[in-house]
């Protein structure tokens, strides 16, 4: 069923839209029933739409606003005006938006459901028109990785196929950073790369998300591949302000042999975890990147964290991860750093007999593997050794029963509003001696154990459905969404929503 919002000030023709057609008949659901485009809005927060019938003239934001908000974050939603007589000038200004149809009242039935039934239509072309692209990017994946039959690779080829005078061949593969799109979009990408003058051909294919693979067909071999890809980039950064990272091969000089040249590039997009975006590595630049081991003080590492120093611990990542790795370092020593650092906080984790709480190892190396940057593999470890210290707070006996009794409250009601004075009332104590002691056991301030065990909380929720960021706030006890989020950074040093876009390691 296709989900529906019906936006319209007059309460009596909004009871009228729902009851004029069969709307299941349709295919139809009506999910949201607004009275202004700010109401609008807040339930499209709540729950997605597909279809928009609204009113023109109504209060707070009209129609057409509501129209230009939705507009900037939702292109394929469909959209059906309502106008009067006197609104028809002003609202055929929506033809520029992309509207479906506008409708004058009073509403004629068969007009609406015609106006719906071209909205169907269009999202199913939009679908099958994604689908189909989806399709001949995946198939075109399966040639790059070898996994096509014969007859279909030379189709393939012939697609590519330059001229007789072109026989030099050298393959890049561009990440783009999508934090520097803004309102760009990747085709910004693509017609800057496609309309740069080169002394031969560049083709290029979107391959999914900033991927983008670069064919560069020459005459001669280039004194410097990489830094004549290297050039490109720059002139994309200068002119458009995107930042890439880019891989880039030897040259070739038979076209069979690119898939197999396409695999060699992509390991070497690893080295956008130690180089960064703006960087631009290629096989003859990473023959002297060394590959000494770096040492890490188990112990010391262990002791940080039994002892509830977080900040300790995470100034101890950031010289491993960060001011100890150098630029020309190899990528296989990052790993290795950082699968050691995993298995060192799944030790502790047996021993504390935590381990049923949090991620599993095998989740945290595929973590590993998937990060982009440093950052990414540091903030993960900060979050888990956060959970661990919190774990361990909560499962620690050593603690007078008062503290103990907290604790134990805590854990069982986070979501309700609770504070110091309120507990040391209940207690039957003083709120300054209570907050001395809760520290002096706990190692925190009680505000902050609370916040901790709300954020952890928060963590499975965001790691393990698809809950929006705004509810998860509400239901571990959080009114103010903003606060939420500064409190969750301090506390695992990675905001929610990126904590999110992590979920698929």
């Amino acid at each position: 069923m296709r989900k529906v919002m019906l936006v319209e000030d007059e309460e009596f023709i909004l009871q009228g839209l729902e009851n004029i057609i069969d709307w299941e008949a349709l295919g139809l659901t009506i999910v949201h029933k607004a009275h202004n485009g700010v109401e609008a809005l807040e339930m499209l927060e709540r729950e997605n739409v597909e279809i928009i019938v609204t009113d023109v003239r109504m209060p707070l934001m009209d129609g057409l606003e509501l129209l230009e908000n939705v507009r900037h974050r939702d292109a394929a939603m469909r959209f059906i005006i309502l106008t009067g007589f006197s609104e028809f000038e002003y609202a055929r200004s929506a033809l520029r938006l992309d509207v479906e149809d506008y409708i004058l009242k009073p509403i004629n039935e068969l007009e609406l459901i015609k106006a719906l039934e071209n909205c169907l239509a269009k999202l199913k072309q939009s679908e099958e028109e994604k689908t189909s692209q989806i399709d001949q990017k995946v198939e075109f994946l399966q040639f790059l990785e070898g996994g096509m039959e014969q007859g279909e690779r030379r189709r393939y080829l012939a697609e590519i196929e330059a001229g007789p005078e072109y026989g030099i061949f050298y393959a890049a593969i561009m990440k783009v950073d999508m934090a520097t799109l803004e309102k760009n979009k990747i085709t910004d990408v693509i017609r800057f790369i496609l309309h740069r003058k080169v002394d031969g051909e560049l083709r290029l294919r979107h391959l999914w998300g900033g991927n983008i693979l670069l064919l560069f067909i020459c005459q001669q071999r280039l004194p410097s591949p990489g830094e004549w890809f290297a050039n490109l980039q720059d002139g994309m950064e200068i002119e458009t302000g995107i930042y890439s990272f880019l891989a880039v091969s030897d040259c070739f000089t038979d076209l069979k042999k690119l898939p197999e040249v396409y695999r060699n590039i992509e390991k070497l997009q690893k080295y956008l975890l130690i180089d960064g975006y703006g960087s631009c590595v290629d096989e003859i630049s990473l023959q002297n990147r060394t590959s000494t081991d770096v040492a890490i003080d188990k112990e010391k590492f262990s002791k940080m964290i039994l002892q509830k120093d977080v900040t300790g611990a995470s100034g101890y990542m950031e010289d491993l991860f960060v001011n100890n790795m150098k630029k020309d370092a190899s990528v296989d020593v990052l790993y290795q750093i950082a699968v050691r650092i995993a298995l060192i906080l799944q030790e502790i984790r047996a021993e504390y007999n935590l381990t049923g709480e949090g991620r599993q190892l095998s989740d945290i190396i595929g973590g590993i593997w998937q990060a982009e940057d440093i950052f990414s593999i540091k903030a993960m470890f900060l979050a888990e050794i956060t959970d661990i210290i919190s774990w361990l707070n909560m499962e620690n006996l050593q603690y007078t029963p008062v503290v103990r009794q907290i604790m134990a409250e805590v854990k069982n009601s986070y979501q309700n509003d609770m504070n110091l004075k309120t507990l040391a009332y209940k207690y039957h104590m003083n709120t300054s001696y209570l907050g001395q002691i809760f520290q002096k056991e706990v190692g925190c301030p009680f505000s902050q154990y609370l916040n901790n065990v709300r954020n952890s909380v928060a963590k499975k929720l965001i790691l393990t459905t698809n809950m929006r960021i705004n509810d998860i706030a509400r239901e571990i006890g959080y009114s103010d969404t903003s606060y939420f989020y500064r409190k969750f950074k301090q506390s695992y040093g990675v905001s929610p929503a990126a904590l999110r876009d992590m979920k698929n390691y």
